[in-house]
């Protein structure tokens, strides 16, 4: 833009405002009225406005021709824009700005109005110069100022962690679906990458220690004060915040002044304040360690939880990094979430080469590259850029040094190194065993400081601390272990001590911890009172084990002694992987909350086992690591670090000490290869589940492979090859040996469309040889009648199987007819899935009498068979025997009101109820109504369990407290009247955690404000609720807010799915809940 041209007030600009108004009135239309009211219009004013015009988009123009008229130069596109803003309308601003080209913040007319302007451009000017003095160049190794880095030499990987339940899908995913790998963030901004709505307003980028988290903060501060990236392009106010430097009682405004700006006069707290508050739409913060905040400074209402909330500068956009579960979702629920992967092999070799070449020793690249190549402990370790670094750094110095495998071996090395280097340069005598005395006890002293700096949860050293208990600190400057640095901050000015990187700190405390467990309690001196307590104290925890093996013997008692603690509740089925299909997951028993935290931290805290085992493979740790994992669960994948450590268990455990359960699930091909490496020979009493989903066995060789390896685990209890590409000729050798495999108890082939009927017939002969399958999974490997015929007898040898699914394939009435003949063997059964195998009426009238002798079924799915009313009256008659039942899944069925009552009246039959699915079908709004009705009564189970009498209950007698799921959405006859019943009644059912309750396809439903508001009203009724299905809906704008801002205000509700061209017109769709399809 031309000089003097575009800003507030200017001549001309009357002009140029009156351009953006047929846009504006066509976005704002009904919130006309909002505008009028922030841009200072009395309400005589708005009635005549009103009065003379027949329509909203038409009051609008008029109301921006008044406007202008009334204010001539004064009426510029800042100002509009502001009263834009203040009315909630910032998707018209948004748009705005992208019409502007650029895009200036609105700022208040007249003098003050540029003197602001020009405050604010002093700050972001001052900011870009600030960051490109600090940020630009760094010398990451302290002890060597010939080592610098520019931060554009900077590269990482980086991966989005898919949500549980971002899209919601019919069939299986990809691999490319279950993990994305980013470019760089400008990838988060694009709907298809990320499937939101709008972009995200809080980004979560966690990584392991070392990963290069502040690194690449870093970068990303510099490249957008630089509108390198879309971040910069999109905000012009950004802020890098360093937490660790974060006081308790802090303002945001406080720490902007403290860290993100120099010392200026005309830049004060207050200005600060100002410019955020004008600016907010347009503030970018980046908030670096959030593990590192201390803990009195993430309280609820100190500045940063706030922040993370919402309740401070809620419309600006915040990426935070830390380690994992460091407790950042406490205060936020990300809208993204990414890993920082660390290395590829390609990114390992070139910064070998970028390392090499800074010193001058470029030829040592290949020497390293061929050494590391081959080393399958040192492939997981150097994926992690610090602990890469450290390796090039003892190449340098002494390859020798460089054969070592784990943390506590390359710290150790590198302190060796750094030692020696001291005492040459300081004449001092280098012993042959250990280290000089006076480093000794130097070290020691810092290692105790250290520790105590950790359980604060600071990564700093106050020198006057230090001095305090009279620590050689001169001495460690000369080692290198430290640096002396004045603290940035203005706020808190002080001399410290800063580690080069916080492992360093974790290693010299763990040091000290190894040598103090030699008299001191475990518990006492690390506080360890939980396996929270103890994941947060991973690395300190593995450095401690790693300096020797009797410290890992005490911490590795302690933690079994945890572990039988917090961890006895858990069996082994809650361990299954979970499925990343949202269809799926909607039909499947509900798992409690406490079930899904509880697992999640046993699945981190049997990491952080295997690697203490990595540190330390001695026998005795060995066998108090087998004590306090009665069940191991590894993602061989997602979880490389742990292959050694696996490894090692495998091979040297004893029988008597093998887990209860071994799961492993197996991606990529180099993992199929670790498995060959782990099974080297017979271990007779594991119980192994083995998950390969999605490799390739579609040639008789592969599969001659995998089953070369699964002859030494004869204990496999269960075999996921779901989505392998399985034929006839490839399932054959797997068939041939499964009599090695007399254990096996899951079998899942599902999504192999290559068997066919040929598939199933290689399959029959070998059912004989696992006569303990209690799971059999055929889901999608297009199986007909004609293979069902054959498969049917084969079954008798089942007589234990207790889950059965045979969905998506096309065996009609006559394929179930050969399945009715065996069913009735099958008495332990629970669960069977018989959706979309092509059932009529007449086929249900055949399976009925069946399913009326299986009286534990706790799950019936027979969704899309085409059973119309007389199918499902059939079914109806014989539930009153299925008192057990836990899910009936009955979509898209071909049912009306007609037979929607005759499930009515059986419903208080099934008195354990928890899910029912009876989407998709022609149901109206007298049957819907009437269903919901029936089901917000309770149970006879609630009555007992909550006796009306009981006053200690939450939970008011005349509610159903058992459903868990209910999916009546996408009917054919329901109308937004009958939705809007349903939402008056739903607060009956308060244990909820899934509720789908869209309009259909082609006629969608519109709820009308007083529904919307009923709907917004019994959200905050269903505490449990996680996910809200409200598709081919539409709503007035003000019950569309109301529905939106309760979801968002909502403590569990994690998704709530509408249609895009359902939105009104100019609402704000910003809510990290909200998903638009």
């Amino acid at each position: 833009m031309a000089e003097g041209q575009g800003a507030a007030g200017h001549p001309g600009e009357s002009a140029d405002v009156r351009k953006y108004f047929y846009y504006i009135k066509e976005k704002v239309s009904s919130d006309w009225k909002d505008l009028a009211f922030h841009l200072w219009f009395e309400q005589p004013d708005i009635d005549n406005i009103e009065g003379r015009n027949q329509d909203d988009k038409s009051r609008c123009m008029d109301l921006l021709e008044e406007w202008l008229k009334r204010n001539g130069e004064r009426a510029t596109i800042e100002v509009l824009m502001e009263a834009l803003s203040e009315a909630n309308l910032q998707s018209v601003v948004d748009g705005l700005r992208r019409k502007l080209q650029e895009v200036p913040f609105p700022v208040p007319v007249g003098a003050a109005g540029t003197e602001f302007s020009s405050l604010t451009d002093v700050f972001q000017k001052s900011v870009k110069k600030y960051y490109q003095l600090k940020l630009s160049h760094f010398k990451p190794l302290i002890w060597n100022d010939n080592f610098t880095l520019t931060l554009s030499d900077i590269f990482t990987q980086l991966e989005l962690v898919p949500a549980s339940e971002k899209q919601l899908k019919t069939s299986e995913p990809t691999r490319e679906e279950q993990r994305k790998q980013l470019k760089s963030l400008d990838d988060l901004f694009n709907p298809d990458v990320t499937g939101l709505s709008a972009a995200p307003r809080c980004i979560l980028i966690e990584g392991e220690a070392g990963g290069g988290k502040t690194t690449f903060l870093s970068k990303e501060a510099l490249d957008a004060v630089s509108q390198k990236t879309e971040l910069g392009k999109r905000h012009n106010v950004v802020l890098l915040i360093r937490l660790r430097e974060v006081r308790e009682g802090e303002t945001i405004e406080e720490m902007v002044w403290d860290q993100c700006v120099p010392k200026r006069k005309d830049v004060t707290i207050e200005s600060i304040e100002t410019i955020l508050e004008q600016n907010e739409s347009r503030v970018l913060f980046l908030l670096d360690g959030y593990d590192e905040l201390r803990p009195e400074a993430r309280a609820a209402r100190q500045a940063i939880p706030k922040l993370l909330s919402g309740k401070l500068y809620p419309n600006s956009t915040i990426v935070i990094t830390s380690r994992p579960s460091a407790g950042v979702q406490q205060h936020t629920r990300p809208d993204c979430h990414v890993n920082i992967t660390g290395f590829s092999r390609t990114y390992v070799e070139k910064y070998m080469q970028q390392y090499f070449t800074a010193v001058g020793k470029h030829e040592l690249t290949k020497t390293l590259a061929e050494h590391v190549r081959y080393n399958e402990l040192f492939n997981t370790l150097i994926q992690t850029p610090m602990f890469l670094m450290l390796v090039c750094v003892l190449w340098e110095e002494d390859q020798e040094m460089v054969s070592t495998g784990t943390m506590t071996g390359l710290y150790d090395n590198l302190l060796t190194c750094l030692v020696r280097k001291y005492c040459e340069r300081e004449g001092v005598d280098m012993p042959t065993e250990g280290l000089p005395t006076e480093v000794a006890e130097s070290l020691l002293q810092l290692g105790k400081l250290a520790l105590e700096a950790l359980l604060r949860n600071e990564t700093l050293l106050d020198l006057t601390k230090v001095d305090r208990a009279k620590v050689s600190w001169e001495l460690l400057l000369k080692l290198g272990v430290v640096s002396l640095e004045v603290s940035s901050s203005r706020l808190h000015p002080r001399k410290q001590l800063n580690f080069s990187h916080k492992t360093m700190q974790e290693f010299l405390a763990g040091r000290y911890v190894a040598h103090a467990l030699l008299n001191q309690d475990i518990v006492e001196l690390l506080q360890l009172t939980s396996i929270t307590k103890a994941l947060e104290l991973s690395n300190l925890l593995q450095f401690t084990c790693g300096c020797h093996s009797r410290a890992a013997q005490d911490v590795m008692e302690e933690l079994s002694r945890l572990s039988k603690k917090e961890f006895s509740q858990l069996q082994p089925d809650d361990f299954h992987l979970p499925t990343h299909s949202l269809i799926m997951e909607m039909s499947h028993l509900p798992v409690k909350p406490e079930i899904k935290k509880t697992v999640e931290a046993y699945r981190r805290f049997v990491l952080l086992c295997l690697d203490v085992l990595n540190e330390t493979k001695e026998p005795g740790v060995l066998k108090t690591v087998s004590r306090g994992l009665p069940v191991i669960i590894v993602d061989l994948r997602r979880d490389s670090k742990q292959h050694a450590a696996l490894k090692y268990y495998l091979e040297n455990i004893q029988s008597s000490h093998v887990p209860d359960r071994l799961i492993l699930e197996v991606l990529p091909v180099p993992a199929l290869q670790y498995l060959e490496q782990i099974f080297t020979s017979p271990i007779p009493r594991l119980r192994l589940d083995l998950r390969l989903k999605f490799e390739k066995f579609n040639s008789p060789d592969e599969m001659i492979w995998l089953v070369s390896v699964l002859k030494n685990v004869p204990g496999l209890r269960a075999l996921d090859l779901s989505s392998t590409f399985l034929t006839p000729s490839s399932l054959q050798p797997l068939v041939q040996v499964f009599s090695h495999m007399s254990l096996l108890e899951e079998l899942d082939l599902s999504y192999n469309p290559y068997l066919g009927d040929a598939g199933m017939e290689v399959l029959q002969v070998g059912l004989s040889s696992v006569p303990r399958l209690a799971v059999l999974r055929l889901k999608g490997v297009n199986m007909t009648a004609v293979g069902m015929s054959s498969l049917a007898p084969y079954m008798r040898h089942l007589v234990g199987l207790r889950e059965l699914d045979i969905s998506h394939n096309e065996i009609g009435d006559t394929g179930l007819e050969s399945l009715t003949t065996i069913l009735p063997i099958f008495t332990a059964m629970q669960v069977l899935v018989l959706g979309r195998i092509g059932i009529s009426p007449t086929g249900m009238r055949t399976l009925v009498p069946v399913l009326c002798q299986l009286t534990r079924l706790i799950k019936l799915d027979i969704c899309g068979n085409a059973i119309g009313d007389p199918g499902l009256e059939c079914l109806a008659a014989i539930l009153h025997h299925l008192t057990a039942m836990k899910v009936l899944v009955l979509s898209r069925a071909g049912i009306s009101d007609r037979g929607i009552s005759s499930l009515i009246k059986a419903l208080p039959h099934l008195v354990q109820l928890q899910v029912l699915d009876v989407s998709r079908n022609n149901i109206g709004d007298s049957g819907i109504v009437s269903l919901v009705q029936t089901l917000c009564q309770p149970s006879s189970l609630d009555m007992e369990q909550n006796p009306p009498g009981d006053k200690s209950l939450t939970t008011a007698p005349h509610c159903n407290t058992t459903l868990q799921g209910l999916y009546i959405g996408g009917n054919r006859g329901i109308t937004g009247a009958g939705l809007g019943r349903v939402a008056q009644l739903i607060s009956a059912l308060p244990a909820l955690t899934r509720l789908d309750m869209s309009g259909y396809l082609y006629t969608p439903a519109h709820l009308s404000d007083t529904a919307a508001m009923a709907l917004a009203e019994a959200l905050p009724r269903l505490p449990a609720l996680e996910l809200l299905v409200l598709y081919h809906i539409s709503m007035e704008p003000a019950g569309f807010q109301a529905v939106v801002q309760a979801a968002k205000n909502h403590p569990t509700l994690e998704t709530l799915f509408y249609c895009r061209d359902g939105v009104p017109e100019g609402a704000d769709t910003t809510a990290s809940c909200l998903r638009l399809l």
